[in-house]
């Protein structure tokens, strides 16, 4: 299948993003540290949620399984805050990402009819008010959980500079990334 990849980024930015780029799988990098940083459990989803450490799996597999994609399609979106405080704001804007994020990957999926994809979005995974991670029970939703680019090992910073967008889009606002790793 030949496969327009402006077209792709088109349809992203149609429904929504504020950039769009295709990535060679190759162009990624990974970071060790990201795993540290889940460890600080930052946003409360380490060891509670099938989607992120460490419940996920090791680094060496999970780039493992990024590699094994030729190309990704990379996302972001970029919204305003009220300040750099506005810690409201931030969790709306997440929740928007996920839904633009979302509507993208099921349109991806129709379109194109990819036989494998895997979809990276920004934070952990909120299918589920209450991950089955914490009952020990099996993810509930396998086939539409979610992980995090960064639960990945991949540097988002690297990954969005690697497309030419800024990784800060200025005072005031908050950017999140995502990135669906697909094989033509």
């Amino acid at each position: 299948m030949k496969l327009d990849f402006e077209e792709m980024i088109q349809d992203a930015l149609n429904l929504n993003v504020s950039r769009a780029a295709i990535i060679d799988v190759a162009d990624i990098k990974f970071s060790n540290e990201l795993r540290q940083m889940c460890k600080q459990n930052m946003c409360g989803s380490y060891k509670s949620n099938w989607m992120c450490p460490p419940a996920i799996g090791p680094l060496s597999e999970l780039k493992e399984k990024v590699l094994k994609y030729k190309q990704g399609l990379v996302i972001q979106t970029i919204h305003p805050l009220e300040d750099s405080f506005d810690i409201e704001g931030m969790e709306e804007a997440q929740k928007l990402h996920r839904k633009i994020f979302k509507n993208i990957l099921d349109s991806i999926k129709e379109k194109y009819k990819f036989d494998n994809v895997l979809p990276l979005s920004a934070g952990a995974c909120d299918i589920c008010s209450e991950c089955g991670y914490v009952h020990g029970k099996d993810c509930y939703f396998p086939e539409k959980a979610i992980s995090s680019v960064e639960a990945y090992g991949i540097n988002a910073m690297a990954l969005v500079t690697s497309c030419g967008f800024p990784y800060n889009n200025g005072q005031n606002t908050v950017s999140y990334v995502g990135l669906i790793l697909f094989d033509i």
